[in-house]
């Protein structure tokens, strides 16, 4: 099946780029992109150099002249995809990588392990894969308020990511420079990932669901941590917050639950380069409140990962294909 990247000189673009190189039923068969276009792969990107992909040259973005794909990617910043997207040949699939289509009509919001979601997404032509920071959020929080264990009103998130999840073309205040050795907050005010989150959950819950979500930069290339608080309906346990995402996430091949080890979640680390998303539950017994924590990686499940888990089951090939490989460890 014949696949396009259109970004592809971007953070989730060449995510992807290393991700559809080796799977086993694609065959990467144009690449685009705006500020590297006329450039060999092979010369952006040196490891291709002997592989088929290597060959091919960055194209600018023609979305009308794309009919002889089966699926493109698109990776371009939020705001950019709206109309060439509106382009794209009907019969070419797309995964949507940034923000502009998500809970639009016409589109299926593509975070698969949500309730319902899956065969959602086998049936679409046109794909909007979740934002990073609401992977991370998401995968903990649903079974919660799915199982109806903790009030949907108070939520708060707080998330830290790494720098990779502002974009390779970022603002001069997300350089080396400006975040090494700093850790800061920002979107304080608002941000377009809470209605995203809102909605998915609303979803789920059948009602209102309010969420304060504070993002956070760390010194770090990338990975997600979101660590999610809510207050527990009267008599919830632990245990009934763990077993609430076993049943849920049974099988469920990149979802894993990790027991609290000496008071601590699981760590961004372990799902690096991987598409595995570490849940780990918790009550605080002096507050009462639920802690529950995604760990991700912001390129994998919270990006190129996900899109390809979703192409996946778009194209009807095994959804795991070319996901199997394990994270890197440090």
């Amino acid at each position: 099946m014949k696949i396009g990247i259109v970004g592809v000189s971007g953070f989730g673009g060449s995510e992807l780029l290393r991700l559809v190189a080796s799977h086993p039923a694609f065959e990467l068969a144009w690449v685009g992109g705006e500020s590297t276009a006329g450039q060999r792969l092979d010369a952006r990107f040196p490891a291709l150099a002997g592989h088929p992909a290597g060959a091919l040259t960055i194209a600018p973005f023609v979305p009308d002249a794309l009919g002889h794909l089966d699926l493109l990617f698109a990776s371009l910043p939020t705001g950019r995809s709206r109309e060439p997207l509106a382009r794209v040949p009907a019969r070419v699939r797309v995964v949507d990588v940034g923000g502009d289509h998500r809970f639009v009509d016409g589109w299926t919001y593509g975070l698969t392990e949500l309730p319902g979601q899956r065969d959602a997404i086998r049936r679409t032509t046109r794909l909007a894969n979740p934002g990073c920071f609401p992977a991370a959020a998401l995968l903990p929080l649903a079974p919660l308020v799915r199982h109806g264990l903790i009030d949907t009103e108070g939520i708060v998130i707080d998330a830290k990511s790494g720098v990779t999840g502002t974009g390779r073309g970022g603002a001069s205040d997300f350089g080396y420079v400006e975040t090494s050795e700093d850790v800061f907050a920002y979107g304080l005010a608002a941000h377009p990932h809470v209605p995203e989150m809102e909605t998915a959950l609303e979803r789920i819950a059948g009602g209102a669901v309010r969420i304060a979500f504070t993002p956070h930069i760390v010194p770090m290339k990338r990975g997600i941590l979101a660590t999610c608080y809510a207050r527990p309906r009267p008599g919830v346990t632990q245990a009934q917050l763990v077993e609430a995402a076993r049943a849920d996430y049974a099988d469920e091949p990149f979802v894993r639950l990790h027991a609290p080890a000496n008071g601590r979640s699981a760590h961004t680390a372990w799902a690096s380069g991987s598409n595995l998303a570490f849940l780990t539950y918790a009550i605080n017994p002096r507050t009462g409140h639920v802690v529950a924590t995604g760990a991700i990686d912001n390129l994998g499940k919270g990006a190129a990962a996900q899109a390809l888990q979703n192409a996946n089951l778009m194209l009807g090939v095994d959804e795991a294909a070319g996901l199997r490989g394990l994270p890197v460890w440090p």
